[in-house]
Order: structure tokens, then sequence, then C-alpha cells
């Protein structure tokens, strides 16, 4: 009876325990602007037991109400947060500036500074010898903290790498392998285990800290002695020749076509914060300066942008200036936007696996539906080896459909590239929304490799469907064989736009904040053109745009393809003007004109240079020429003159410009400091920690 009573007693024990627990849900936001943060890892202290937000910053979790919840995130504070008697907790986190100072250097092994080793808990081990051993093999039993099974039992199938005591509660615990110091995700066994010389182990939730959120289910890291595992660099960039002085009294115009694509700074960041050699022709310097927004005054009369000028004393050239033209898109709210009929272009093709590619899309395409209306429309089309529609037009409020199409995609295959795109157009066509917004959003890492796949090819194709009315989003993802080119000449001739997506916050700037100016356009065809006066400017140069020159006769011939401009875009230019009487090194002498005067009316000597815009109506053909007219003197810069030509400097260093008049990176933060304003959102922080990190790395 008393062992009864006593086994009684036992499970009622153990029931009151188990009663205890309960399940917190909450949502996690950044405190700046109260945007979602997907990725957060949750934990309870003291505890292997954790999870991750999901892309609209929720979790889910059972604790104890002693139990307390720990919050981190990549560049944000930690939150620690008693549950006690809650069934909600949400967590406002504030940026970190410290953290992620440190995170850029620290996360790419070669680059790792020992002062900050302790952030994490590791262990390090020497591999050794084993005759008739695959790597999976070596690992397993070897390495405190790590076990490895193979997925089917079979022979030839891959292994599973997962680390005891990391868990989530929707079962996904693969964690993150680094191989020289580099993400990898194919068969660890492909790896020689002769060859490896140490592995560390990442266990516990400040792995985040280092690798992001990617590394939630902690992270492996192997260092080979041969170094011959980094993935292989396929990537291919559009080459840049980098604009020249030219001189004014020979050729006094310059005209070009704007460009508000954004791809060419993320995808620099990606670089350096990856501890990569930085591509020259990556560096698109018009794109890094307009990836950052500028406090342009909104639009008041008729037209659909304003204009601004702005000329300063260059801070890397005592004896030239800078000039700053900028023009700011009117900004529409969301709802008062027209009806979409959106097609979704996404890649499957088998280079598109990795956690950095199709996974992702899938997390950056969700925060774009999320936001859809019951009047827009969303197709998906899909190609790999060959094209195919997964979702007929589908309403904006049937939102869990369009998401289940999503998450039903899996990558494999060729890609044929160019079958997807005529598939998309002719279903975008059929759904045409004549007074709506019809666009096809082709998601890839542009490597084509079916069909139509060269660039010039691809150009050819594009230019037909650009005729169609249907304008163009292209997103890009991943590297290693990220093909930039093919993306570019995409959207510069497909009436587009072109943003490359590296994580999760990029997503959410490129679908959350930008959300009008990535899908709406509000003027087509804008092209400037800049007349400098000879008797006030010996000569200038057009910092960045090289792939966006026109011929002068271009700016009035409206059959010539130029820049769209959407809801909210900005676009800033930059010139460096040589003013009349100083002398330059980069000036070489001009030969004397024998039948042309350069005798001007005195009419305009007050006058610096006459920029003039052209642009159409996105339904119209013909198009509409506004002027503006900048006279002589310079001001103090501007709080944004000063950020932008910090962005500017930069990437005349990265590009290794003979212009930078070998200003140092120094000079770049302390531009960057003082433009670095309210900054809201800390984008231009950001950029402050990226020089930085990029002038550790040298």
């Amino acid at each position: 009876m008393k062992n009864f009573i006593l086994i009684c007693c036992i499970i009622l024990s153990a029931w009151q325990l188990q009663s205890q627990e309960k399940t917190i849900t909450g949502t996690v936001t950044a405190d700046f602007d109260g945007t979602p943060l997907p990725g957060v890892t949750v934990t309870v202290g003291g505890t292997s037991q954790g999870t991750q937000t999901n892309f609209d910053g929720k979790y889910s979790i059972k604790v104890k109400p002693e139990d307390v919840l720990k919050f981190s995130f990549l560049g944000y504070k930690t939150v620690t947060k008693k549950v006690n008697e809650a069934i909600v907790i949400d967590i406002s986190m504030l940026v970190d500036d410290l953290t992620l100072d440190e995170v850029v250097v620290v996360g790419y092994g070669t680059y790792q500074k020992q002062a900050y080793t302790r952030a994490v808990s590791s262990v390090r081990t020497e591999t050794k010898r084993r005759p008739n051993a695959n790597l999976a093999q070596t690992l397993q039993g070897q390495v405190s903290g790590i076990n490895i099974t193979s997925g089917s039992g079979q022979p030839g199938t891959n292994a599973n790498v997962r680390i005891r005591g990391i868990g989530t509660i929707n079962g996904n615990n693969k964690p993150l392998i680094i191989v020289d110091g580099v993400p990898f995700n194919g068969d660890i066994n492909s790896i020689d285990p002769n060859d490896i010389e140490s592995i560390t182990v990442l266990k516990d939730s400040e792995a985040t800290a280092i690798y992001g959120s990617r590394a939630g289910n902690g992270a492996v890291q192997i260092s080979s002695h041969t170094k011959t595992y980094k993935e292989t660099n396929t990537e291919t960039y559009a080459e840049i020749h980098e604009n020249p002085f030219k001189i004014s009294g020979l050729t006094p115009l310059s005209t070009f076509s704007i460009d508000v694509d954004k791809a060419g700074y993320s995808n620099v960041r990606r670089m350096i914060n990856n501890g990569q050699r930085i591509v020259p022709d990556a560096v698109k310097l018009e794109e890094m300066v307009n990836y950052f927004n500028y406090s342009y005054p909104q639009p008041e009369d008729e037209h659909p942008f304003s204009i601004h000028t702005e000329v300063v004393k260059t801070p890397w050239h005592a004896d030239t200036q800078l000039v700053r033209i900028g023009l700011q898109g009117k900004t529409y709210e969301n709802n008062n936007l027209p009806p979409s009929n959106l097609t979704f272009l996404i890649d499957v093709s088998g280079s598109m696996s990795s956690q950095n590619k199709l996974p992702l899309l899938k997390s950056a395409f969700k925060l774009l539906v999320n936001q859809l209306r019951e009047k827009d429309k969303v197709s998906i089309v899909v190609y790999a080896g060959a094209a195919g529609v997964v979702l007929e037009p589908t309403s904006g409020n049937q939102k869990q459909t369009i998401l289940n199409a999503l998450d039903n995609l899996n990558a494999g295959g060729s890609t044929a590239g160019g079958a997807g795109i005529d598939l998309a157009y002719k279903l975008a066509e059929k759904n045409f929304k004549k007074d709506g917004n019809n666009r096809v959003i082709l998601a890839t890492d542009g490597d084509f490799n079916v069909g139509a796949s060269s660039d010039k090819a691809m150009k050819k194709l594009i230019e037909e469907k650009r005729n169609s009315g249907v304008f163009l989003s292209v997103l890009g993802f991943g590297y290693g064989n990220y093909k930039d080119s093919k993306l570019e000449t995409l959207a510069d001739k497909g009436n587009g736009n072109h943003a490359y997506i590296d994580n999760m916050q990029e997503a959410q700037k490129v679908f959350g904040k930008e959300f009008g100016g990535t899908l709406y356009t509000i003027a087509k065809d804008v092209k400037i053109q800049i007349e400098f006066n000879p008797q006030k400017v010996q000569a200038y140069r057009l910092i960045g745009y090289e792939n966006r020159l026109l011929a002068d006769e271009d700016f009035i011939d409206d059959t010539k393809d130029a820049g769209e401009l959407g809801s909210g875009h900005t676009v800033t230019a930059l010139y460096e003007v040589i003013p009349i009487g100083v002398e330059n090194d980069y000036l070489k002498k001009a030969p004397k004109l024998k039948y042309t005067s350069s005798a001007q009316t005195e009419n305009f000597k007050d006058e610096l240079f006459t920029v003039k815009f052209r642009y159409k109506k996105p339904t119209e053909d013909v198009s509409i020429q506004i002027e503006h007219i900048q006279h002589s003197g310079i001001s103090e810069a501007s709080v944004d003159m000063n950020f932008a030509s910090a962005v500017a400097l930069f990437g005349m260093q990265l590009r290794q410009s003979k212009y930078f008049n070998e200003a140092p990176l120094s000079q770049v933060i302390q531009l960057a400091e003082l433009g670095r304003g309210e900054d809201k959102e800390g984008y231009r922080a950001e950029f402050i920690r990226l020089v930085k990190a990029y002038d550790n790395l040298n």
C-alpha cells in the first residue's frame, strides 16, 4: 500500500510539473521603426531549448513561469525577459553599434579577432588520420557536441550533421557548415578527411552573432590544409570603363539614363562581409550612391518628380568642385496605388538549392505577399529544365494559397531562363490590367544555361517583351555563380529595376520600406542631359553611370529606352568639375577649333550649367521636357552631400580608380559621420561599419 501511495505521489508531482508548462507567443520588432525581425534566436535561459522568429517576426515556444527568455539577433542588443504569468511576450530590440562592428570582422574565420572569441561556446580539435574513413566517420565520436548519421542508411546518401543540444520546435536543426571560411552546401564526404586541419563546433545561441540567423542551429567550422574547398567563383559582371574628364569647350553636353538599381551596393556589402576580394567591375558607383535615400523635397507641380542641385568643394581634391543632381519621385501610399497584376518568375534550377538562394527567396516573397490587397492578382511561373505555371492568377486576399505555392517549390535541374521569361510575359499579358500595374518579378542567380542564355540573347528577348507594356523587376540571389551582367541587362532593357538580396534585412528594405518604388512606375524613359558653361567649367567628369551613357542626340529621341522611376524613389548623380583657370594633371591639352566660336552670350555668364530632363508617363509614348539652371558659386556641403560624397569616394577606392587622389579610408569615415544625420533606419550607420570592416580586412 505504501508503494502504491508513493507511486501516485510521484505521478501527481510529475503531472503538476508538466501542467506548469505553457506556450508563449509573441512578435519581435526593431525599436527604431517597428518592423518585424525575422530570424531572431529565442532561447530558454540555462537550456538548449530554442526557436527562431518567422518572416513576420513571430515565434512560439514552450516554457515554465520561472523561465527566462533570451532574444538575440545580429546587430541588436540581446534582450532577456522573465516569463512569470505572461502568455504573450512582444519584444522591441535596440540596434547595437558595437556588436555590428565586431560581427563584420569576426564572421569569416580568416579575419577573426581573438578578443571576441569568448562570445561563442566552441570546441576545437585536430582530426586524426583514420584509414578507410570518410569525413563523416572521422567526425563521429571525435568532436564533442556533434552527431552524424546517414540520411537513409543507404550507400551514397549524404550524411546528416547535427549539433547535440540544438533543437527547434519546427524540427529544422541543420547547422551551418563553413569550410575554409565559405558556407558549404555539398556532401561533406567529398572532403578528404586527411586534409582536415581543424574543426570548431559553435554550439550556443551566440553563434548567430558571428554568422547571423542562419547559424541559429549552430555552426561547424572546418579548416583544410590545402584550402581547396572554397566554392568555385563563376560570377560575371559587365566590364566598366571609368568615365574620364571631358573638356566642356569641346563636348559641353553630358547625357545619360537614370538608374535606380541598388544591387551594386548590397552585392559589394556581401563581398566585404564574406571577406572576399572586391571585383572592380562589381562596383557600380551610381548604384552605391543611390542605395541610400536623401532628403529631397516632394514635387509640388504637375511633374512626378522634383529637382535638386548642389555645388560644393570636392572633399578629396582642393582644386575641383563636386556637383550633386537629385530627383525625388512622388510618394504614393500603398492603399492609393492602382491594382497589380504580378507574375512571380522563380528560378528553381539546381543552382538555386543553396540556403541563400531559394530558401531565402521564399521568405523574401512572403514579405511581398503579406502586403497584397484583394484587388491585386498574383501568378507564379517557375523554370528549371523547362518552364511551367504553378499558380494561376490568385487574388491578393488568398494569401495562404499563394504562400503554400511558394512553400512547395524545390530546386533541381538545369536553367531554361529564356523559356521562363517567355511564359511569364505571356501570362502577364493574358491577365493585363489596363489601368493597373502589370509586372513580372524575376528572382534568380542569373545562371541561365538552356535556350537563350548569352547576355546578347537575353537582351534581344527582353527588348521584344518590353513592348507588351509589362514592367520588370529583377531580384538577384546567392553567390559563387551570380550573373550580375545578365540581370543588369534584363533590368535595363525590360523597363525595370534590379536589386540584390543577400539577407532578410535587404528583403525587408526592397519589399517593405520601398514596396511602392520596387513595384510601381511613375515615370519611364527618364533621361538627363547637362550642358556645362565653358566660361565657368573647364572640364567635368560624371561619377558612375558608365553603363547608362547615351548619345547626345538620343536625348530627344523618344524611341530610345531609358530608366524608370518608381513611387518614392530618389535618383542622385554626381559630377566632379574643374573650374576655368585651374591647372589639373587629369587634363590634357586640347586642340584649338578653327570653325567653332567659343564666344558666349553675356546673358549666361553667371550660369554654371543647365540640366534638362525628359520623361514619359507610364502609359504614354511621347516625352515631356523640363529644365533647371544652376548658377555659379559654391555652398557649404549639406548633410546629404557629405554622405553621398563618402559613398562615392569609397566606391572609387574599391574600383581602384585613378581619380580619388589617394584619399584615405579615414576620410570616407569622416565624411560619412558628418553625413550620418538622423538615420532613422540605420542604413548610414551600417555603411560606416562596413567601411571600418573593409579597413580591418586590408
